[in-house]
């Protein structure tokens, strides 16, 4: 009854609306899709394409998909939220299995061997990027995109950087990967801003631990949004001497 009563101009500008809050909803939270950025000028520490390239990047990430920033409305999503129904956050899937949690993500559990989750093909038949190479006290700059997140009026949440040992059986659990955190970095360390803010790239380097054994190691990146609103990115770092 209610839609009768509205002229097609009405009509359409509600139907607008509602998928313009349905897209900004879509596009609200991040993941880390570069594990390895290199900047091509030092002096000039930006995050945007056209200023560095990638050299390693998260598990099955699809290098070519979508512009980057854009494969949080993939199928499936990039981003994975952890599950809100055990009361304890820290006991949620560490790395998304594509099926688990509040929102599940994209398919980032440990490949076997691990190199297949690198330089192939994800379930869509997409070219996946390589696999981060570094040496023990290595610096690694990691990639993602503001999401809306980074203005002034959203409180600023580090990211955690986390760290396995050296050449686990399987992904640690989230309490594991909280006893090795690595790094804490600036979420709202973006750069290239323009107008939208949901594709400002972001970004934050580390160094890896000098004590670091060669190895495979499974690196977690996480994000608070909320109370009780984890998002997590997994990646594997070939570790040689």
């Amino acid at each position: 009854m209610f839609f009768a009563t509205l002229s097609k101009a009405s009509l359409a500008i509600l139907v607008a609306s509602l998928i313009l809050v349905l897209t900004n909803k879509a596009e609200a939270h991040s993941y880390a899709d570069c594990i390895d950025w290199r900047f091509k000028d030092p002096k000039n520490l930006s995050w945007s394409d056209k200023n560095g390239a990638c050299f390693g990047y998260a598990r099955r990430f699809p290098i070519k998909a979508k512009p980057f920033a854009k494969l949080d409305s993939d199928d499936p999503n990039r981003h994975y939220q952890q599950s809100h129904k055990n009361p304890d956050p820290k006991h949620s899937l560490a790395c998304s299995d594509g099926k688990q949690g509040e929102e599940p993500g994209a398919d980032e559990t440990m490949a076997k061997p691990i190199s297949a989750a690198y330089n192939g093909k994800d379930k869509r038949g997409r070219k996946t990027g390589p696999q981060t190479v570094s040496k023990p006290g290595g610096q690694l700059c990691i990639r993602w995109p503001a999401k809306n997140h980074a203005v002034k009026d959203e409180k600023n949440q580090p990211v955690t950087i986390a760290l396995s040992e050296v050449n686990p059986s399987k992904d640690p659990t989230q309490l594991q990967f909280l006893d090795n955190i690595v790094a804490n970095l600036n979420y709202k360390n973006c750069s290239d801003k323009g107008s939208n803010t949901d594709i400002w790239p972001c970004g934050g380097c580390f160094k890896l631990p000098t004590n670091l054994k060669p190895g495979n190691f499974v690196m977690q990146w996480r994000w608070k949004l909320n109370s009780n609103e984890w998002y997590t990115s997994c990646a594997d770092i070939d570790v040689r001497k």
